[in-house]
C-alpha cells in the first residue's frame, strides 16, 4: 500500500476540490447576477439586482393570481399532430415529445378558473417554456375553450401571453389560429364578456398580431419585448435607427398601443382593481 498516494491524496483533494452545486439552485440573470431559486421564487421572479422580471411558469402564474391559490385547470381534449409531417433537423412529432419530457406539459397553453379579488375568472396563460411559446393548433383551440368557457360562466376572461409568434412547423394551420382566436374575441364582445390582456416577456409575432392586442384592457408587465418582427429586422428594413427603448412596455405605453405597464408584484393587485371597475 502506498500511503502517500492511497492515503494522503484522497483526503487533501477532499480539502480542496469542491463539488459541483446542483443547476436546480440558481439562475442566472442576464445583467450577471447569480440567483438562488428560493429566494428568487419568493420575490415572484423578478431579479433583486436589476429588476428584470424573469420567466413565471404557467403554474406560478396561477398560484400568483388566484385567490388564496385556488383555481380549476379546464381539461383540453385535443390531441398534438403533425399535420405537414415537417421535418427540418428533427422531426417536428421528436420536437414534441422532447418539449414535453423536458417541461411535463402537453403544450404550451393552459385555461383555469377561479377567484381574483373575489371575481369568478377564466384564465388562458400562453406559457414560454414549450418551444416559446408557439402558436400552433393546440394553443388556438385552447385559446377559443376559454372564451366558450368565460361566456358559460359569464365572467371576465384574461390571457396571459409569452411567445416568440406562430408555430412554423404547423405552417398554414399555425397561421389560421390568428382569425381563430380574433373570432373567439368576437364571441366575447357579443356577448359583452370583458376581455383583459396581459403581455409578458416576451410577446412577439403572430401572437402580438393576433389576440394579444386585441384586449379591452391591455396591461404589460415592466420591461417586456413586446412587438410583432425583430428590431434588427425592422432597421434593415427600413434603414433607420429605433429608439434604444423601442419595442419594450414603456415605449407602447408612451404611444397609446397599451394602457398600464404594472410591476409584477402590483400585478395581481392591478387586475383586482380592474376587475372591479368592468364590473360596474
Amino acid at each position: 500500500m502506498n500511503w502517500l498516494k492511497d492515503f494522503v491524496k484522497p483526503k487533501i483533494n477532499a480539502l480542496i476540490i469542491r463539488k459541483e452545486t446542483p443547476s436546480d439552485l440558481w439562475s442566472k440573470c442576464l445583467c450577471g447576477q447569480l440567483l438562488y431559486n428560493k429566494d428568487l421564487k419568493e420575490n415572484l421572479y423578478v431579479c433583486s439586482y436589476c429588476d428584470r422580471h424573469l420567466h413565471m411558469n404557467f403554474e406560478a402564474r396561477f398560484k400568483f393570481i388566484f385567490d388564496d391559490q385556488k383555481f380549476k385547470i379546464i381539461k383540453i381534449d385535443i390531441e398534438n399532430n403533425d399535420p405537414l409531417k415537417f421535418k427540418d433537423l428533427k422531426k417536428y412529432t421528436d420536437r414534441l415529445k422532447e418539449s414535453q419530457k423536458k417541461t411535463n406539459q402537453k403544450d404550451a397553453a393552459f385555461v383555469a378558473t377561479g377567484n381574483i379579488g373575489g371575481t369568478l375568472s377564466c384564465v388562458f396563460i400562453l406559457d414560454f417554456s414549450f418551444m416559446g411559446g408557439s402558436m400552433g393548433q393546440y394553443v388556438g383551440e385552447s385559446f377559443k375553450i376559454g372564451c366558450l368557457k368565460a361566456i358559460e360562466l359569464n365572467c371576465p376572461f384574461i390571457a396571459i401571453s409569452s411567445s416568440g409568434g406562430a408555430r412554423m412547423q404547423e405552417g398554414l394551420v399555425s397561421l389560421m389560429q390568428l382569425p381563430k382566436t380574433v373570432a373567439a374575441i368576437n364571441l366575447l364582445n357579443d356577448n359583452k364578456i370583458p376581455y383583459i390582456s396581459l403581455l409578458t416577456n416576451p410577446t412577439t409575432g403572430g401572437v402580438s398580431a393576433s389576440f394579444a392586442m386585441l384586449g379591452d384592457i391591455i396591461i404589460a408587465e415592466k420591461g417586456s419585448m413586446i412587438g410583432f418582427a425583430g428590431k434588427r429586422v425592422i432597421e434593415e428594413t427600413i434603414k433607420e435607427k429605433m429608439p434604444e427603448n423601442f419595442q419594450t412596455a414603456e415605449y407602447l405605453l408612451d404611444h397609446g398601443m397599451i394602457d398600464i405597464v404594472v410591476h409584477r408584484k402590483e400585478l395581481q393587485e392591478t387586475l383586482v382593481r380592474v376587475l372591479s371597475h368592468l364590473k360596474k
